[in-house]
């Protein structure tokens, strides 16, 4: 009989880096907790976690190459899959240029260590410059004014939640998502311990959120207007002379010609825009500005918006002005172990090397907006995409304009995808290829250390060990590349460069190496976020540049943007958003039956007086339509909205019969991506603009 083993792990499903206990007989798992040793997160655990085992022992899980044929989908071999898919996408690269081939790679790759690591070798042997991702329908904007004001796209600064004193959150709700680009398990304990120091928590939001009822003070905003907001507290630091650099003032340029420049925002001239009264905005900058410590922190309602490169701006222009950037309790800078900006000082940026094709978006972080991938293979021409690649990706359910790409995939002249389900995506593929999962693979977090709100190091070892037919994601992205390019292995693994890079980093002269994290499986503790800005700023000069040009000229576009264009909200009087579900985490977690059982989460939220004024009831099916397409789901009567929003989760809609995921299909949703349109982007970033979608609600 198998003894019981107790494993320990960081959970990898989304962005918080909980550490795990996990005791298992044999493959039989008995339980799964939170480690209360991890460094980190000390015990933490949201139920994702729990959902692991489901993923491992999930019976729809694909294990074998399979290859679509006249008599439906037939297992092949990896040689004869790979054999084929590098014949086709050379021919086709050969006939129509490299770029014909576009790749598309979901959110599981930045929690995946050996994609994270080997992604740049593959698409060196691909290619091509057609490469897509979920970062364009998220994070964008991050990236973008890091890059322009500090010089590197992945140099973003972090809410130092554990130190501050006052805490302004904008279009967040870190009690559910665990942060996001603000790695934090355990937030509400966090936010919690802010106001039992004496500290303040303000949250603003069209939806009061399950933070904004954590929070002292909740202001409901109208979508897509946080830019303006920002701008006026900025104006009123400016109009009441409390303005502070702190002492980074030596390297900061550009403060006169943002002063300038949000000027005309005064809380008066953006109140009605916003809903938020004119005294209170300018209280809300003087609070920020009295704290001992602040910090703004900005997310998804402020990034996926048609502003969402202002607003990213200018959440670091307003902690840069209160005296709060590089500070302890303001917005930090991690200094993570395997470090993703060492080495690239003064390199140039990729953002607007290329444009794409058909609508002209930026390129950046070698890659296009997800945005326009749809008119990329639908539109005839040069440098039309004929073949795509999606690895662990789903985004005809998570893209903007879903309906769109599913006609795009089904028009390739060839698909292929890497994946462990036959999913609405994958559907379209010839052939599937899958990969070990979870508790197969060995993992470091390679991306979120850099997000995190204290510096930590963890290596956890595979807890299963794979099948002799099984490939990890890297290993079948390396064997691709060498049938494409007819070389030979070189051997290198994901794990020998994780331990050179942490060799070389920050920790090497303290014995920082591979071999030091598999001694202590629960991780290593590297201290809290310190001022390290001036070592670690990636600007050619050194300094910080407080209003580059390209926002200054962006500010027209808010300007002439017509939010408040009464004929277009006759026609669609509501803005629609989106919301983070405890038990949900894209499109690919719904396949747990852990996760998904129970009452139906997909509704179409709205507050009561709007719902009267419809003549709908809790319950009742609602017709949501918008200028692209319509959805049909229930009713969900809450006064947690804003008047004139309605709030739609993303990341469902499991309903087409030629998939198989049996789990999700009992409990499928609505994609909320039917009625969101590719047009709707920020046109500064590229980035998908969900949020503030105008809509109409009417009963099914």
């Amino acid at each position: 009989m198998n003894e019981t083993k107790t494993h320990y792990r960081t959970c990898n499903i989304c962005e918080a880096m909980c550490g795990l206990e996990i005791k298992h007989r044999g493959e039989e798992i008995l339980s799964i907790k939170g480690d209360k040793d991890d460094p980190f997160s000390r015990g933490h655990i949201c139920p994702k976690a729990v959902a692991l085992q489901d993923f491992y022992n999930d019976k729809d899980r694909l294990k074998t190459p399979i290859r679509r044929t006249a008599e439906g989908w037939k297992e092949i071999s990896w040689d004869d899959a790979l054999e084929e898919i590098a014949t086709r996408f050379r021919g086709i690269q050969q006939s129509h240029g490299q770029n014909s081939v576009g790749v598309y790679l979901g959110n599981p790759n930045a929690h995946n260590f050996g994609n994270a690591i080997m992604l740049p070798r593959f698409f060196k042997a691909l290619g091509t410059n057609s490469r897509f991702s979920s970062a364009s329908a998220d994070q964008l904007p991050h990236h973008v004014a890091s890059n322009y004001m500090l010089g590197a796209g992945m140099l973003i600064p972090v809410p130092d939640i554990d130190h501050t004193d006052f805490m302004l959150i904008i279009g967040a709700n870190p009690i559910v998502s665990n942060g996001s680009l603000m790695t934090a398990p355990g937030v509400g304990k966090r936010l919690k311990a802010i106001q039992e120091r004496g500290g303040k928590v303000v949250v603003v939001d069209p939806r009061r959120t399950e933070t904004a009822k954590k929070a002292n003070q909740h202001l409901f905003i109208q979508p897509e207007t946080d830019a303006l907001l920002m701008l006026a507290l900025a104006h009123t630091l400016f109009e009441e002379k409390r303005v502070n650099l702190g002492h980074l003032e030596p390297i900061i340029d550009e403060l006169e010609q943002l002063k300038a420049a949000v000027r005309p925002y005064s809380p008066d001239a953006v109140s009605a825009a916003c809903g938020i009264d004119a005294d209170t905005i300018r209280q809300l900058a003087r609070d920020m500005a009295d704290a001992k410590s602040a910090v703004c922190y900005s997310r998804m309602g402020a990034s996926t918006q048609s502003f969402g490169g202002l607003c990213q701006w200018l959440n670091n222009v307003l902690n840069i002005l209160t005296g709060n950037f590089d500070r302890r309790g303001g917005a930090m800078f991690p200094q993570p172990a395997f470090d993703l900006i060492a080495g690239r000082k003064g390199k140039r940026s990729s953002y607007g090397r290329y444009q794409s094709r058909v609508r002209k978006l930026p390129f950046f972080n070698s890659e296009f907006p997800v945005a326009t991938l749809a008119e990329e293979i639908l539109t005839p021409g040069d440098g039309q995409i004929r073949a795509m690649l999606t690895i662990a990706g789903n985004p005809v359910l998570s893209a903007p304009g879903g309906a769109k790409l599913d006609d795009a995939f089904e028009s390739l002249d060839f698909m292929v995808s890497v994946d462990i389900y036959l999913n609405e995506t994958t559907r379209h593929a010839d052939i599937i290829l899958p990969s070990t999962t979870g508790l197969e693979v060995p993992h470091y977090d390679v991306f979120f250390n850099s997000f995190a709100v204290r510096n930590t190091a963890k290596f956890s070892e595979p807890m299963f060990e794979k099948t002799g037919n099984q490939k990890h994601d890297w290993e079948i992205l390396r064997d691709l590349a060498l049938h494409l390019t007819g070389l030979d292995d070189d051997g290198v693994t994901p794990e020998m460069m994780l331990d050179g890079g942490l060799k070389h980093g920050a920790y090497g002269d303290q014995g920082m190496s591979l071999d030091t994290l598999k001694a202590n499986p629960h991780g290593v503790d590297l201290g809290p976020l310190q001022p390290c800005l001036e070592e670690r700023l990636q600007t050619e000069d050194g300094r910080i540049h407080l209003a580059p040009q390209l926002y200054l000229d962006d500010l027209q576009r808010l300007n002439d943007s017509g939010l408040l264009d009464s004929a277009e909200r006759s026609a669609y009087p509501f803005a629609m958003i989106s919301r983070r579900l405890p038990r949900s985490h894209n499109t690919w977690t719904q396949n747990s039956h852990r996760l998904v059982k129970g009452k139906d989460p997909c509704t179409v939220q709205l507050n009561a007086e709007d719902a009267k004024e419809l003549g709908l009831e809790d319950g009742q099916i609602a017709q949501v339509s918008s200028p692209v397409g319509e959805i049909c789901l229930p009713v969900e009567i809450n006064d947690d909205m804003f008047s004139g929003v309605v709030s739609i989760p993303q990341g469902w809609g499991h309903n087409r019969s030629d998939t198989a995921m049996s789990v999700a299909s009992t409990q499928p949703g609505v994609s909320i991506n039917d009625v969101t349109d590719t047009q709707r982007v920020d046109e500064l970033t590229g980035n998908a603009a969900f949020n503030g979608t105008r809509v109409n609600v009417s009963a099914a």
